[in-house]
């Protein structure tokens, strides 16, 4: 137990150089961490010999290291994110009888990286691999609700683009749309992607309180109609939110 601070401290070495935009000199990590600079150097030289920070002398700046990009890499490899969300979505396709996805942001497009869906159902444009418009899709807009609005308005600065004549056309009525769906925690389209079928979709955060994915439940609007979306948004915003203690992380701020 003795080592778990300073296990603590260097873990917290490696999250600020992942978030800075570039290395950083070893004074400007002491004061972001709290730290002495003196231990702050003894840190680092221990870090760079297991080649996780490695020192940049013409820069005098610190960088992520070898290692740190081999453990991101597996991290890739094992699919930590779809491993913990499959079982959720399982379980929510057979209490509800519908169609569930799993979705992350890639820009301004959601990203579908799974699909859980009961025999017999009608298949869906929105499939694994599949990118949609993250205007148009629940589960795009329901992390776009958790994001500043400067990273809205840099992911949609002109052309908006239209699938079926529904859905946000500008950002003034995009961001009206976010507002109500980071209120009520959950958001709703309803034939912005495919005419006839409507989703509903719920997000899970990280440890920053970040929007990391969206669970999504897609329906037939004639079995689901709109009165009854808040009572179908529950059990969603309940996946969702086991979603994000899985994934160890945290809403934004209390209610979500």
């Amino acid at each position: 137990m003795s080592q778990v601070p300073a296990a603590r401290r260097a873990l917290a070495v490696l999250r600020l150089l992942a978030s800075a935009p570039g290395p950083l000199p070893a004074s400007a990590m002491a004061r972001s961490l709290g730290l002495p600079r003196s231990s702050t150097y003894h840190l680092l030289t221990a870090m760079a010999e297991d080649g996780f920070v490695t020192y940049i002398p013409e820069e005098r700046r610190w960088g992520l290291g070898v290692a740190a990009f081999e453990i991101g890499s597996a991290y890739l490899r094992h699919e930590p994110l779809e491993r913990l969300a499959r079982p959720l979505l399982r379980r929510l396709v057979d209490h509800l009888g519908e169609i569930a996805q799993l979705g992350v942001l890639h820009g301004p497009e959601t990203l579908y990286l799974l699909k859980e869906q009961p025999p017999r159902h009608a298949t869906l444009v929105t499939d694994v691999g599949v990118r949609m418009p993250a205007h148009l899709t629940a589960s795009g807009r329901s992390m776009l609700a958790h994001l500043p609005a400067a990273q809205v308005r840099a992911l949609f600065p002109r052309t908006f683009i239209d699938r079926t004549g529904r859905g946000p056309s500008s950002l003034s009525e995009l961001r009206r749309v976010l507002s109500e769906d980071a209120r009520r925690g959950w958001s709703a389209e309803d034939g912005h992607i495919t005419e006839g079928f409507a989703s509903i979709a719920a997000c899970a955060f990280d440890h920053t309180g970040h929007p990391t994915a969206a669970i999504t439940v897609t329906f037939r609007r004639e079995d689901h109609p709109p009165e009854t979306w808040p009572a179908l948004a529950t059990p969603i915003r309940a996946t969702a939110a086991f979603l994000t203690t899985r994934l160890t992380g945290r809403p934004p701020h209390p209610g979500l």
